[in-house]
Protein backbone atom coordinates (compact mmCIF):
# COMPACT_ATOMS: atom_id res chain seq x y z
CA UNK A 1 0.00 0.00 0.00
CA UNK A 2 1.99 3.48 -0.97
CA UNK A 3 2.20 6.04 1.51
CA UNK A 4 -0.48 8.89 1.64
CA UNK A 5 0.40 11.86 -0.36
CA UNK A 6 0.76 14.99 1.43
CA UNK A 7 -1.66 17.76 2.04
CA UNK A 8 -1.29 20.39 -0.39
CA UNK A 9 -1.55 23.89 1.62
CA UNK A 10 -2.71 27.01 -0.36
CA UNK A 11 -4.12 30.23 0.69
CA UNK A 12 -6.73 32.57 -1.69
CA UNK A 13 -7.52 36.13 -1.73
CA UNK A 14 -10.56 37.43 -3.04
CA UNK A 15 -13.44 40.12 -2.84
CA UNK A 16 -16.54 40.37 -4.91
CA UNK A 17 -18.25 44.13 -4.93
CA UNK A 18 -21.87 43.39 -5.48
CA UNK A 19 -25.19 44.76 -3.31
CA UNK A 20 -26.09 42.09 -0.69
CA UNK A 21 -29.77 42.40 0.65
CA UNK A 22 -28.58 40.04 3.77
CA UNK A 23 -25.47 39.73 4.91
CA UNK A 24 -26.27 38.13 7.78
CA UNK A 25 -27.94 35.21 5.81
CA UNK A 26 -24.86 35.20 3.76
CA UNK A 27 -22.11 34.92 7.02
CA UNK A 28 -24.15 32.23 8.38
CA UNK A 29 -23.88 30.43 4.77
CA UNK A 30 -20.26 31.36 4.49
CA UNK A 31 -19.24 30.15 8.24
CA UNK A 32 -21.21 26.77 7.86
CA UNK A 33 -19.26 26.09 4.50
CA UNK A 34 -15.67 26.90 5.92
CA UNK A 35 -16.13 25.19 8.77
CA UNK A 36 -17.39 21.93 6.78
CA UNK A 37 -14.08 22.44 4.44
CA UNK A 38 -11.45 22.94 7.62
CA UNK A 39 -10.64 26.09 6.60
CA UNK A 40 -9.47 29.33 8.87
CA UNK A 41 -8.92 32.63 7.94
CA UNK A 42 -11.06 35.95 7.80
CA UNK A 43 -14.24 36.80 5.73
CA UNK A 44 -15.57 39.84 5.64
CA UNK A 45 -19.49 40.80 4.68
CA UNK A 46 -21.51 44.26 4.01
CA UNK A 47 -24.25 45.15 1.96
CA UNK A 48 -21.46 46.12 -0.58
CA UNK A 49 -20.01 42.65 -1.27
CA UNK A 50 -17.66 40.25 0.15
CA UNK A 51 -13.96 40.34 1.28
CA UNK A 52 -11.95 37.03 2.23
CA UNK A 53 -8.71 35.75 2.79
CA UNK A 54 -8.72 31.87 3.73
CA UNK A 55 -5.90 29.16 3.79
CA UNK A 56 -6.42 25.05 3.86
CA UNK A 57 -5.66 22.62 1.59
CA UNK A 58 -5.77 22.79 -2.23
CA UNK A 59 -8.90 20.13 -2.24
CA UNK A 60 -11.02 21.79 0.27
CA UNK A 61 -10.45 25.20 -1.02
CA UNK A 62 -11.36 24.04 -4.82
CA UNK A 63 -14.81 22.76 -3.04
CA UNK A 64 -15.12 26.38 -1.49
CA UNK A 65 -14.64 28.45 -4.42
CA UNK A 66 -17.12 25.97 -6.32
CA UNK A 67 -20.14 26.38 -3.77
CA UNK A 68 -18.98 30.25 -3.17
CA UNK A 69 -19.48 30.96 -6.65
CA UNK A 70 -22.66 29.27 -7.27
CA UNK A 71 -24.02 32.30 -5.23
CA UNK A 72 -25.06 34.39 -8.34
CA UNK A 73 -23.72 37.71 -7.20
CA UNK A 74 -19.99 36.08 -6.30
CA UNK A 75 -19.51 34.02 -9.67
CA UNK A 76 -17.25 36.85 -11.51
CA UNK A 77 -14.75 37.02 -7.91
CA UNK A 78 -10.81 36.26 -9.07
CA UNK A 79 -9.64 34.09 -6.59
CA UNK A 80 -6.13 34.56 -6.04
CA UNK A 81 -3.63 31.38 -5.26
CA UNK A 82 -0.48 31.77 -3.37
CA UNK A 83 1.30 28.90 -1.35
CA UNK A 84 0.10 28.17 2.22
CA UNK A 85 1.59 26.15 5.35
CA UNK A 86 -1.64 24.80 6.88
CA UNK A 87 -0.48 27.15 10.11
CA UNK A 88 -1.01 30.74 8.49
CA UNK A 89 -4.50 32.14 10.60
CA UNK A 90 -5.27 30.90 13.87
CA UNK A 91 -8.51 30.75 13.34
CA UNK A 92 -12.02 30.88 11.20
CA UNK A 93 -13.26 34.25 11.54
CA UNK A 94 -16.84 35.11 9.77
CA UNK A 95 -17.96 39.34 10.26
CA UNK A 96 -20.61 41.60 8.91
CA UNK A 97 -19.39 45.20 8.86
CA UNK A 98 -20.84 48.09 7.31
CA UNK A 99 -17.76 48.76 4.91
CA UNK A 100 -15.13 45.71 3.70
CA UNK A 101 -12.66 48.55 3.45
CA UNK A 102 -12.75 50.73 6.56
CA UNK A 103 -12.18 54.55 4.92
CA UNK A 104 -15.51 55.48 7.47
CA UNK A 105 -17.54 56.88 4.54
CA UNK A 106 -19.99 53.83 3.96
CA UNK A 107 -22.81 56.34 2.65
CA UNK A 108 -20.27 58.06 0.06
CA UNK A 109 -19.75 54.14 -1.77
CA UNK A 110 -22.66 52.62 -4.02
CA UNK A 111 -22.54 49.62 -5.08
CA UNK A 112 -23.82 47.88 -8.38
CA UNK A 113 -23.94 44.43 -9.56
CA UNK A 114 -21.27 45.74 -12.08
CA UNK A 115 -19.27 46.36 -9.02
CA UNK A 116 -17.91 50.05 -7.57
CA UNK A 117 -19.63 53.00 -9.03
CA UNK A 118 -17.58 55.57 -9.89
CA UNK A 119 -14.28 53.87 -9.54
CA UNK A 120 -10.88 54.07 -11.26
CA UNK A 121 -10.70 52.05 -14.53
CA UNK A 122 -9.33 49.04 -14.24
CA UNK A 123 -5.47 48.34 -16.12
CA UNK A 124 -4.77 44.89 -16.48
CA UNK A 125 -0.10 44.59 -15.70
CA UNK A 126 0.79 45.04 -19.32
CA UNK A 127 -1.56 48.01 -19.59
CA UNK A 128 -0.08 49.62 -16.98
CA UNK A 129 3.28 49.36 -18.32
CA UNK A 130 2.03 50.64 -21.79
CA UNK A 131 0.20 53.69 -19.83
CA UNK A 132 4.07 54.51 -18.13
CA UNK A 133 5.58 54.13 -21.94
CA UNK A 134 3.46 56.18 -23.10
CA UNK A 135 3.22 59.17 -20.26
CA UNK A 136 6.27 58.50 -18.35
CA UNK A 137 6.04 62.32 -16.87
CA UNK A 138 2.77 61.92 -16.78
CA UNK A 139 2.22 58.93 -14.61
CA UNK A 140 2.18 58.84 -10.59
CA UNK A 141 1.76 55.64 -8.73
CA UNK A 142 -0.26 55.69 -5.26
CA UNK A 143 -0.45 53.32 -2.35
CA UNK A 144 -3.40 52.15 -1.25
CA UNK A 145 -2.42 50.77 1.79
CA UNK A 146 -1.34 51.30 5.10
CA UNK A 147 2.03 53.02 5.10
CA UNK A 148 4.18 51.00 7.14
CA UNK A 149 3.33 48.20 4.32
CA UNK A 150 5.11 49.82 1.55
CA UNK A 151 8.83 50.02 4.01
CA UNK A 152 9.51 46.42 2.44
CA UNK A 153 7.57 46.71 -1.03
CA UNK A 154 6.39 49.12 -3.38
CA UNK A 155 6.17 50.27 -7.42
CA UNK A 156 8.98 52.76 -8.18
CA UNK A 157 8.74 56.41 -7.40
CA UNK A 158 5.44 55.86 -5.58
CA UNK A 159 3.68 58.54 -3.38
CA UNK A 160 3.17 56.43 -0.37
CA UNK A 161 0.42 58.84 2.33
CA UNK A 162 1.39 59.07 5.78
CA UNK A 163 -1.46 56.22 6.81
CA UNK A 164 -1.22 54.27 9.89
CA UNK A 165 -5.31 53.09 8.96
CA UNK A 166 -7.42 52.99 6.27
CA UNK A 167 -9.47 55.85 7.64
CA UNK A 168 -6.58 58.04 7.84
CA UNK A 169 -6.91 58.05 3.87
CA UNK A 170 -9.60 60.41 3.68
CA UNK A 171 -8.11 62.97 6.10
CA UNK A 172 -4.70 62.62 3.61
CA UNK A 173 -6.63 63.35 0.67
CA UNK A 174 -8.25 66.52 1.59
CA UNK A 175 -5.64 67.98 3.55
CA UNK A 176 -4.39 69.57 0.20
CA UNK A 177 -1.27 68.09 -0.55
CA UNK A 178 -1.68 65.72 -2.89
CA UNK A 179 -3.53 68.80 -4.95
CA UNK A 180 -0.76 68.90 -7.56
CA UNK A 181 -1.25 65.31 -8.92
CA UNK A 182 -5.01 66.12 -9.62
CA UNK A 183 -4.24 66.50 -13.13
CA UNK A 184 -1.54 63.94 -13.31
CA UNK A 185 -2.77 60.10 -14.28
CA UNK A 186 -2.80 58.32 -10.91
CA UNK A 187 -2.45 54.88 -10.62
CA UNK A 188 -3.94 53.58 -7.50
CA UNK A 189 -2.49 49.85 -6.31
CA UNK A 190 -2.86 47.79 -2.87
CA UNK A 191 -2.56 44.40 -2.39
CA UNK A 192 -5.07 42.40 -4.10
CA UNK A 193 -7.42 45.26 -5.64
CA UNK A 194 -9.96 45.50 -3.10
CA UNK A 195 -8.90 49.00 -1.30
CA UNK A 196 -8.28 49.93 -4.60
CA UNK A 197 -11.71 49.86 -5.75
CA UNK A 198 -12.92 52.46 -2.69
CA UNK A 199 -9.74 54.64 -2.94
CA UNK A 200 -10.25 55.58 -6.81
CA UNK A 201 -13.92 56.61 -6.39
CA UNK A 202 -12.88 58.50 -3.41
CA UNK A 203 -10.08 60.31 -5.09
CA UNK A 204 -12.22 60.95 -8.20
CA UNK A 205 -15.25 62.36 -5.96
CA UNK A 206 -12.61 64.84 -4.46
CA UNK A 207 -11.40 66.24 -8.24
CA UNK A 208 -8.57 63.67 -9.00
CA UNK A 209 -9.02 64.02 -12.88
CA UNK A 210 -7.53 60.76 -14.23
CA UNK A 211 -7.85 57.45 -11.90
CA UNK A 212 -6.77 53.92 -12.57
CA UNK A 213 -6.24 50.85 -10.63
CA UNK A 214 -4.52 47.47 -10.97
CA UNK A 215 -6.77 44.64 -12.03
CA UNK A 216 -5.86 42.46 -9.28
CA UNK A 217 -3.29 44.70 -7.44
CA UNK A 218 0.09 43.83 -6.71
CA UNK A 219 -0.74 40.00 -6.37
CA UNK A 220 -1.85 39.90 -10.43
CA UNK A 221 0.95 42.12 -11.39
CA UNK A 222 3.74 40.23 -9.47
CA UNK A 223 2.40 37.06 -10.82
CA UNK A 224 3.15 38.39 -14.41
CA UNK A 225 6.60 40.30 -13.81
CA UNK A 226 8.28 38.70 -11.04
CA UNK A 227 11.09 41.11 -10.46
CA UNK A 228 11.57 42.25 -13.97
CA UNK A 229 8.91 45.35 -13.63
CA UNK A 230 8.11 48.24 -12.17
CA UNK A 231 7.56 46.48 -8.36
CA UNK A 232 10.40 46.96 -6.25
CA UNK A 233 10.92 44.56 -2.76
CA UNK A 234 8.58 42.27 -1.38
CA UNK A 235 4.34 41.96 -0.29
CA UNK A 236 3.38 42.39 3.14
CA UNK A 237 0.77 39.87 4.13
CA UNK A 238 -1.75 39.67 6.52
CA UNK A 239 -1.46 36.34 8.04
CA UNK A 240 1.45 34.11 9.52
CA UNK A 241 3.63 34.39 6.37
CA UNK A 242 3.90 38.28 6.78
CA UNK A 243 6.02 38.76 3.05
CA UNK A 244 5.85 37.18 0.30
CA UNK A 245 8.25 37.54 -2.86
CA UNK A 246 7.24 37.18 -6.78
CA UNK A 247 10.41 35.90 -7.75
CA UNK A 248 13.72 34.57 -5.92
CA UNK A 249 16.32 37.22 -5.45
CA UNK A 250 13.48 39.96 -4.69
CA UNK A 251 15.18 43.45 -3.90
CA UNK A 252 15.98 44.16 -0.37
CA UNK A 253 14.19 47.58 0.27
CA UNK A 254 13.21 47.58 3.99
CA UNK A 255 15.34 48.84 6.58
CA UNK A 256 15.79 47.55 10.44
CA UNK A 257 13.42 50.31 12.48
CA UNK A 258 16.47 50.18 15.02
CA UNK A 259 19.40 49.69 13.51
CA UNK A 260 18.31 50.58 9.39
CA UNK A 261 20.01 47.67 8.55
CA UNK A 262 18.70 45.30 5.49
CA UNK A 263 15.65 43.19 5.81
CA UNK A 264 12.23 42.59 5.12
CA UNK A 265 10.89 40.85 8.59
CA UNK A 266 8.18 42.38 10.14
CA UNK A 267 7.51 41.49 14.06
CA UNK A 268 5.13 41.53 16.79
CA UNK A 269 5.66 43.67 19.77
CA UNK A 270 6.69 41.54 22.42
CA UNK A 271 3.84 42.71 24.78
CA UNK A 272 1.31 40.10 23.81
CA UNK A 273 -1.38 42.37 24.56
CA UNK A 274 0.23 45.24 22.02
CA UNK A 275 -0.86 44.92 18.26
CA UNK A 276 1.99 47.07 16.60
CA UNK A 277 4.80 45.27 14.64
CA UNK A 278 8.36 46.44 13.94
CA UNK A 279 10.30 45.69 11.16
CA UNK A 280 13.35 44.49 12.32
CA UNK A 281 16.70 42.57 11.12
CA UNK A 282 17.65 39.35 12.72
CA UNK A 283 20.12 40.70 15.50
CA UNK A 284 17.75 43.27 16.56
CA UNK A 285 14.44 40.88 16.85
CA UNK A 286 16.32 38.38 19.28
CA UNK A 287 16.29 41.49 21.80
CA UNK A 288 13.58 42.09 23.89
CA UNK A 289 13.64 45.95 24.43
CA UNK A 290 14.42 45.85 21.14
CA UNK A 291 11.65 44.07 19.92
CA UNK A 292 8.95 46.39 21.71
CA UNK A 293 7.21 49.26 20.66
CA UNK A 294 8.33 52.60 21.08
CA UNK A 295 6.35 53.28 24.21
CA UNK A 296 7.21 49.81 25.70
CA UNK A 297 11.06 50.17 24.69
CA UNK A 298 10.94 53.41 26.11
CA UNK A 299 9.23 51.70 29.66
CA UNK A 300 11.81 48.90 29.78
CA UNK A 301 14.91 51.39 28.81
CA UNK A 302 14.31 53.19 31.93
CA UNK A 303 13.51 50.70 34.15
CA UNK A 304 17.09 49.35 33.14
CA UNK A 305 18.61 52.68 34.16
CA UNK A 306 17.30 52.70 37.09
CA UNK A 307 17.92 49.31 37.85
Amino acid sequence: MSPARPLLNKIILFYGFTPLTDPEAIRLWQRDLCESLNLKGRILLSPHGINGTLGGSIQELKRYVKKTKEFAGFKKIDFKWSDGTGEDFPRLSVKVRSELVTFGRPAEITVAESGVVGGGKHLKPEEVHKLVENRADDVVFFDGRNAFEAKIGRFKNAVVPETATTRDFISEIESGKYDHLKSKAIVTYCTGGIRCEVLSAIMKERGFDEVYQIEGGIVRYGEKYGNEGLWEGSLYTFDARMSIDFAPGAALIGRCDICAAETKDFHNCIDPSCHEQLLLCADCAIDPIKRSCPTLHRANYDRELIG
